[in-house]
């Protein structure tokens, strides 16, 4: 019996819809490589794989007057809006070469350590502000995203009803960037990597509030988790007395850095939120570019009003900050190939790896050990991110079996 193309069109559709959302993925400062979860919106495909592209699935509904002999390269698929038969389905009798196993999670963990290695360049480097190092790895992000934006001629603007979006996206996404570099700098490495991993915890509240989101008894077990696992790591003096141990220079640096670190915390997870309003109807790149040129502007502003734009006097520091912005860019290229070919769900437990290597880099290089506080801090941290993103993963998933029956 033949099916009908309309059914092969209405059947693809519905494959598309019925994968999973992909959870937000903290990469590093208020950056972000996947797509909102709990929408119907999808990673932007590379090019050539949209459509389903490299499914592996012979087209078996070609257009009617197509199976004519000579008429290949005529041919359009009648199960595809009709394009070109060898884009969008693969030519009967091939078969789809298979993925090598756990190669996003390899990448995730790649990512991961190249966010640990810049963030230990940061700890490293000297006699530059927090803010200056913001702006040259703003410069790296404007120079990767720029040819894309001309390739995929997406503009510099944006749609106009999504402008304000991306505004706020660029303005809360390198505030978040400026907040977590400057904790790096005055607070242990660990400790601040600890306190941002709390974001997802902080993004689904967020979604609560503002996009109407369910929050379950288990999402305020996690957020008590979260806080929790803070506290342990800032210690304040009225729970843990005036002594102290364990930090980098005076409390009152420690205390700044803790705030700094929750703030940008809270800066991320609003930009997920944003992004998950404004969902597949704005490019990636778009997204990147508000977020560079924002910041780039901001820093320079900043850092004129502070008086303390100056080129490093070390040139060992000049070769960090070029490091810095490598090292993050090649981060989130990783993150984003791993989210493009693994479920969200793994690689947002994999990123806890990040805290694993802030602790390594910070006792072979930096010749500090973490106290017991921070560690079960980072306990209640991971666990309460590990276990939002499990439950949101399992989620998608079942609503994605519901959607296909």
């Amino acid at each position: 019996m033949r099916t009908k193309p309309g059914a092969c069109r209405l059947a693809r559709s519905r494959r598309h819809r019925a994968q999973p959302g992909v959870l937000m993925v903290l990469s590093q400062a208020g950056e972000v490589a996947a797509v909102p979860a709990g929408t119907d919106k999808e990673l932007e495909a590379p090019p050539g794989l949209e459509d389903d592209a490299g499914t592996g699935q012979p087209c078996l509904h070609p257009a009617p007057g197509t199976e004519a002999a000579g008429a290949e390269e005529r041919r359009v698929c009648g199960c595809c809006s009709g394009s070109p038969w060898p884009r969008c389905c693969e030519a009967p009798g091939t078969k789809k070469k298979a993925a090598c196993p756990g190669l996003g999670l390899f990448y995730t963990l790649l990512s991961a350590f190249l966010f640990s290695v810049a963030s230990l360049f940061l700890k490293k480097i000297e006699d530059v502000h927090s803010v200056e190092v913001s702006a040259f790895r703003c410069i790296f992000q404007m120079a990767f995203v720029l040819p894309g934006l001309i390739y995929y001629k997406t503009g510099f603007l944006g749609p106009k009803g999504k402008r304000i979006f991306l505004f706020f996206r660029g303005l809360l996404g390198s505030s978040a960037m400026i907040l977590l570099y400057y904790a790096f700098q005055v607070m242990p490495l660990a400790d601040a990597t600890v306190i941002t991993f709390s974001s997802p915890v902080f993004t689904s509240l967020l979604a609560w509030i503002f996009l109407k989101e369910k929050y379950s008894i288990w999402d305020l077990l996690f957020t008590l988790f979260t806080i929790t696992g803070v506290v342990l790591i800032a210690r304040p003096p009225f729970l843990f007395g005036s002594n102290v141990m364990g930090i980098e220079g005076s409390y009152a640096d420690h205390l700044k850095g803790t705030i700094a670190a929750i703030a940008s915390t809270v800066s991320s997870a609003s930009t997920f939120v944003i992004l998950r309003k404004v969902g597949k109807s704005v490019h990636y790149f778009l997204s990147i570019w508000y977020y560079a040129v924002i910041g780039f502007i901001g820093c320079v502003i900043a850092l004129f009003v502070m008086n303390e734009w100056r080129l490093p006097y070390c040139g060992k520091d000049r070769v960090f900050l070029i490091l810095i912005g490598l090292l993050g860019l090649g981060g989130q290229i990783f993150l984003t190939k791993a989210l493009q070919i693994e479920k969200a769900g793994p690689v947002a437990i994999m990123k806890t790896m990040d805290v694993v290597f802030a602790f390594i880099l910070q006792i072979l290089f930096l010749n500090h050990l973490p106290t017991w506080w921070t560690v079960g801090g980072a306990l209640c941290v991971v666990a309460s991110s590990s276990g939002t993103a499990i439950r949101k993963w399992r989620q998608s998933s079942k609503k994605a079996k519901q959607n296909e029956i």
